[in-house]
C-alpha cells in the first residue's frame, strides 16, 4: 500500500487540510505532493490528476480517490482509529462531518482560511453569525458527551481534522466560539500535525490572488506572519 496526496497550498487549501491531518496524526505514510494554485483558474491543470478539478485527491496505485469525505472514507475502511472507536460517539463524529462538508456556507465565505494572518473581520451576515452558533454548540456538544480533549473522545479523529480549519478561522478573525471551543480550537492548533502544517504555510511565499482576494473581503490584515 502506497498512497500520494495531492493537496494545495497550505496557507489557503482547507479542503488540503483535512485529509492531510487526518493521515499525519494517524501516522499514515504517504508520499505528499502539492500542486499550488498557479493560475486564476486551475481546473483545467488539475484535471491531469483529479476527476473534479479540484484538491484534495488521493493516489492509491491505479485507484484515484477525491473529496476530502471520500478520502477519508476510503481510509477508514484500511486504517484503524480514522473515526472514534466508540459507536455513539463515532455516529455523532460522522454527522459533524458530514455537517461540515455540505454545510456552513457562511463561514466559509465570509471567513476564509488564511493561515499565515490575523484580521479585524468585517462586519458579519446574520446567516455568519447562525454558523458560528452552530459550531460552538456542536464543539460543546462533543466535548461535554465524549469526555474530550477532542471531539469525540480521547483520541484525534478525523472529525477534530474536518474542524480543524476553523479552528485556523478562530485564531485568524477572532471568532468567539465559547470557552470549550477557544479550548478545543487551541489544542488543535498545537497539535505536532497541525503545527506542520503551520510552518509549511508560514515559510511559503507564494500568494495566490483569488484567496488573498477573499482575505480582503472578510477583513483587513493587521498581522502578517508569512514569508
Amino acid at each position: 500500500m502506497s498512497y500520494t496526496l495531492i493537496t494545495a497550498n497550505r496557507n489557503y487549501s482547507s479542503w488540503s487540510l483535512r485529509p492531510w491531518l487526518s493521515m499525519t496524526a494517524l501516522g499514515i505514510p504517504f508520499e505528499d505532493r502539492i500542486e499550488p494554485f498557479a493560475q486564476a483558474d486551475n481546473w483545467q491543470a488539475f484535471r491531469a490528476f483529479s476527476p473534479t478539478g479540484q484538491v484534495p485527491v488521493l493516489i492509491d496505485g491505479d485507484r484515484t480517490i477525491w473529496d476530502s469525505l471520500g478520502i477519508v472514507m476510503y481510509l477508514a475502511d484500511r486504517h484503524e482509529g480514522v473515526w472514534p472507536r466508540h459507536e455513539d460517539a463515532r455516529a455523532w463524529a460522522q454527522s459533524a462531518v458530514a455537517e461540515m462538508h455540505g454545510g456552513l456556507a457562511a463561514l466559509r465565505n465570509e471567513r476564509t482560511m488564511n493561515v499565515g494572518v490575523r484580521a479585524n473581520p468585517k462586519p458579519g451576515s446574520a446567516a455568519l453569525a447562525r454558523d458560528v452558533a452552530r459550531i460552538a454548540e456542536l464543539w460543546g456538544e462533543g466535548l461535554d458527551r465524549f469526555g474530550g480533549p477532542w471531539l469525540g473522545g480521547e483520541a484525534f479523529t478525523a472529525v477534530d481534522a474536518f474542524y480543524a480549519p476553523v479552528a485556523f478561522r478562530v485564531r485568524t478573525y477572532g471568532i468567539d466560539v465559547g470557552e470549550a471551543g477557544q479550548r478545543w480550537s487551541a489544542a488543535v492548533l498545537a497539535h505536532p500535525a497541525t503545527q506542520e502544517w503551520e510552518r509549511a504555510a508560514l515559510a511559503d511565499p507564494t500568494r495566490d490572488a483569488r484567496n488573498e482576494a477573499y482575505l480582503a473581503m472578510c477583513g483587513t490584515v493587521v498581522d502578517d506572519h508569512r514569508a
